[in-house]
């Protein structure tokens, strides 16, 4: 290929040129500030994300989507769940009709509970060229070349393929998949279970603890993909366990770290703005509880987040809550796909 756009020069979108720049001429990634984009293009490095790590040569930067995307064989959008309608309804002008296009972003909007891929194609119409990718792949480790694996899901299998060939690499394993609603609704729902994890560690609890958390909320995350209209089979791969355990326990977990700072006292605003980074889990879940509202799925982890996060409710009064509850048959309220939301 000629050119990649990028189109996000936070922490994924700048992790993510060591896997396409093997592949292309030329990296291009759209920055919202000047001093971003000068400093990738002088010294080959984003002064703010990942400062530490020395980009490939062919990998540029501008402030201009218009230039950002021109002539490009592939777009990759990696903007927050909160900027992507914004982000893409500006960049849909000099969006080709029939460029691939490989959305990062994780998350459920609200309040019209679309999917990252959903909103996508609302802006640029041509919903069979997008795709989306998962897995446990955290920007810090991809930019080094530690080995990882994800998944990437279209409608369009030839699509699915065409980004699994873009971003393969000996360190890298692309796997392809059918079922982009369970992919999706794993990545949005695994952030809200690592806040819960990040809180229980900041509690002081054991490794018991943690892996009931993760396990009972791997069952809320298949519930959602299962009655959601995606396959409860997808929860148990990459986009669902694999994510999931990585998100619960990685130091560089933003929604694990930042359930760790809540039990110390800082606030949402306070984390984001100190780490510069979006805590995906703390809007997620507003969508997620919307939606267990209106189709009857049991979410309870889910809950307490929000519960804790806009409620006013105390940690010791979440904790309480989910050990009061009378355990039930380990994985109830699935659906078979045929009677699932479409």
């Amino acid at each position: 290929m000629d050119r990649v756009a990028i189109i996000g020069s936070g922490s994924w979108g700048t992790g993510i040129t060591a896997l396409v720049s093997p592949h292309t001429e030329t990296v291009c990634l759209w920055a919202r500030e000047d001093e971003i984009a000068r400093t990738i293009c002088e010294e080959h490095r984003n002064p703010v994300y990942l400062k530490d790590v020395t980009l490939a040569d062919n990998v540029i930067a501008t402030t201009s989507m218009e230039e950002a995307v021109r002539g490009a064989d592939a777009i990759i959008l990696a903007s927050p769940s909160a900027y992507l309608r914004p982000t893409v309804h500006l960049l849909a002008p000099f969006v080709d009709p029939d460029t691939p296009v490989l959305v990062l972003t994780k998350g459920i909007e609200t309040p019209s509970h679309l999917l990252m891929h959903q909103v996508v194609a609302e802006e640029i119409g041509n919903p069979q060229r997008i795709a989306v990718l998962a897995g446990p792949n955290h920007a810090e480790e991809i930019a080094i070349g530690a080995v990882s694996a994800s998944v990437i899901a279209s409608d369009d299998q030839d699509i699915a393929a065409f980004f699994q060939n873009m971003l393969a690499s000996s360190v890298f394993r692309a796997y392809t998949s059918d079922d982009v609603i369970g992919v999706e609704v794993c990545s949005a729902v695994k952030n809200v279970i690592a806040i819960a994890c990040g809180i229980a560690a900041g509690e002081g609890a054991g490794d018991n603890t943690l892996a009931a958390l993760m396990t009972r909320g791997l069952a809320e995350i298949g519930r959602m993909v299962s009655v959601l209209g995606g396959n409860p089979l997808t929860a148990m791969g990459l986009a669902g366990m694999g994510d999931l355990v990585v998100t619960c326990t990685s130091r560089h977990s933003r929604n694990r770290t930042f359930g760790e700072a809540l039990v110390a006292g800082e606030s949402l605003d306070e984390y984001q703005e100190r780490t510069h980074m979006v805590v995906e889990g703390a809007r997620a879940c507003v969508s997620i509880c919307e939606l267990a509202d209106a189709y009857g799925i049991e979410a309870p982890i889910s809950r307490v987040v929000y519960a804790v996060l806009y409620d006013g409710l105390s940690i010791d009064e979440a904790i309480e809550s989910l050990l009061g509850r009378v355990p039930n048959e380990e994985f109830y309220g699935y659906q078979k796909r045929n009677e699932a939301v479409s």
